[in-house]
């Protein structure tokens, strides 16, 4: 068995979702909120218009623009202006009330679904004692979202790439996750669904991994069965065998 005393969890497409049935894909929330200001424009291309202002978003401002002055507020606002202009629509007005409306509809619960298993793992983890925390590359809503979807009381701390500065696969979060976990990297373990930002991230500070692989994904080269999870209720098995 593992003597871990810290689980550290991923956020997105690890313990939530967005953008599944029965929440609605980000190109319809966008065309949903443009209908009620009288815009037409397709969810198809509000879906491609967004991959691509949120790439070189990211590209040209990385982690929320947290270096060059932006707040993640800004930093996202740009990007829905800019989603709704690569569809043609250019009225200034109207492009600002729909990105602060979208803003505020992403910080709740509305948006994301909790992933199956989620809720009761982290509950199960909870009550055999391990301390938790989340270590995410995700802007300063993470922990309003958390509460909305009901999970934040099961975590000690939250570390987003905005508040610390510094975005997974940086080891620097995940050593500020250490010190306030109080543990050394050998009785830790992060949880995620990315190989470079989460498993092979945590690794490379000595912690323990698990990389959560859904059946049909890929599988990732020096990654040893005992550390895949097919669900997260695989967890608990995993550690008490290792």
């Amino acid at each position: 068995m593992l003597r871990l005393r810290l689980l550290t969890w991923d956020v997105k497409d690890t313990l939530l979702r967005l953008g599944e049935p029965p929440r609605r894909p980000v190109g319809e929330s966008y065309a949903a909120e443009a209908r009620a200001h009288g815009v037409r424009v397709q969810p198809e291309a509000l879906g491609q218009s967004f991959r691509e202002a949120y790439g070189a978003q990211s590209r040209r401002f990385p982690n929320y623009g947290r270096g060059r002055g932006l707040s993640s507020q800004q930093w996202w606002v740009d990007v829905v202006k800019q989603t709704f202009r690569l569809s043609g629509v250019h009225e200034d007005g109207v492009l600002t009330l729909m990105a602060e409306n979208l803003y505020r509809d992403f910080c709740s619960a509305r948006n994301w679904e909790v992933l199956p298993g989620a809720g009761e793992t982290l509950s199960r983890c909870c009550q055999r004692g391990f301390r938790m925390g989340v270590v995410s590359n995700f802007d300063n809503r993470l922990e309003n979202v958390l509460s909305q979807c009901n999970l934040r009381h099961h975590f000690e701390f939250i570390l987003t790439s905005e508040d610390v500065g510094f975005a997974k696969p940086d080891r620097r979060i995940f050593e500020k996750a250490l010190r306030l976990g109080g543990v050394p990297p050998q009785q830790a373990a992060h949880v995620g669904d990315d190989y470079a930002r989460d498993y092979r991230a945590a690794r490379a500070v000595g912690m323990h991994g698990f990389l959560l692989r859904a059946a049909g994904q890929g599988k990732e080269p020096g990654v040893p069965p005992e550390h895949i999870l097919p669900t997260l209720s695989h967890l608990l098995a995993l550690i008490e065998k290792g």
